[in-house]
């Protein structure tokens, strides 16, 4: 295994609830109000769609906002991974990616272990749109066993809504999580700071139609059957987890710059004024020294001398 590589489950689609458009000779993110399963093939107009996007639209009479899903893992924190992250919206580059108590930061000497006091506390972060990113694996439909669609985001709503449902599943269901027959669910709400509009979440429910207790039967059966067959899901999330482990930075250098493009189009101008639906994170080597990390020092020396 190639050290530094971090080896992340294997992905066959993406789940959004956005794209990037065009508007004004700028590609800027466009929020929606359903999902949308692509592969990972982008060309001019946008992504290419999954064939199981027309497939779960044919199943249901309005918009597709609920998608049948399972996970890889028992492990909730294998399934879904969290970090404040910021970008460096030019190149796609991780400049400094944390988790609440220590960072890792891109700098002259390479990767820098860092205290991390949140985005709200650390003028580093303030200075250049450092925000949550989480990263959400599931499978859909039964055609790879082991691959998984993946959905990004940046949102608040989304990250803590989807942690607390996968432990709280894990806890109810005696860790068997990766057995579980969920759902997706993309929920709509209003706040002060949305003037009222609604803001779409991602939520994880129980699949419609089913109540937790046939849920949970349900899991029993179907672990006993793997026990039966020799599958060892204790085995697969340890393999799991030794792969993220492996790497500083999760995503790879191709997916970088799309991934600045639609979660973090504001970071040269400077901090954002609200979060959206998104991604992040890869390795990066250090920038010249009146790169971004340079502007965004000064930046934040700047925002300590105001701050009283």
């Amino acid at each position: 295994m190639l050290k530094g590589l971090a080896i992340t489950p294997p992905v066959v689609g993406r789940i959004s609830i956005g794209r990037v458009v065009e508007k004004a000779g700028k590609r800027l993110p466009e929020k929606d109000d359903q999902f949308t399963l692509t592969t990972q093939v982008q060309q001019r107009d946008g992504w290419m769609l999954h064939p199981l996007n027309e497939t779960l639209r044919k199943a249901t009479s309005g918009k597709l906002r609920a998608i049948p899903v399972r996970f890889l893992f028992n492990d909730p924190g294998l399934n879904l991974r969290a970090e404040y992250s910021l970008f460096d919206r030019d190149t796609g580059r991780p400049v400094c990616v944390g988790n609440g108590e220590t960072c890792r930061r891109a700098g002259d000497a390479g990767i820098e272990e860092l205290p991390c006091p949140s985005p709200d506390g650390c003028a580093f972060g303030r200075a250049g749109n450092c925000k949550p990113y989480g990263r959400l694996n599931v499978a859909i439909g039964d055609e790879d066993e082991l691959g998984s669609f993946i959905f990004r985001t940046t949102s608040y709503n989304s990250i803590r809504t989807l942690a607390a449902r996968l432990h709280y599943f894990s806890a109810v269901s005696g860790d068997l999580l990766a057995c579980l027959q969920l759902e997706l669910k993309l929920r709509g709400k209003s706040t002060t700071q949305s003037y009222r509009s609604p803001v779409y979440y991602v939520d994880l429910t129980v699949r419609s139609g089913s109540t937790l207790e046939e849920t949970l039967t349900k899991a029993r059966e179907v672990d006993g059957q793997r026990r039966a067959a020799g599958f060892d899901q204790a085995a697969l999330d340890a393999a799991a987890r030794q792969g993220f482990a492996n790497g500083a930075f999760e995503d790879s250098p191709d997916e970088r710059a799309a991934v600045a493009e639609e979660f973090y189009p504001d970071v040269a101008a400077g901090p954002a004024q609200s979060s959206q639906e998104g991604k992040a994170s890869g390795d990066l080597p250090a920038g010249p020294p009146g790169g971004l990390r340079a502007k965004l020092e000064r930046k934040a020396a700047q925002l300590d001398a105001t701050t009283p």
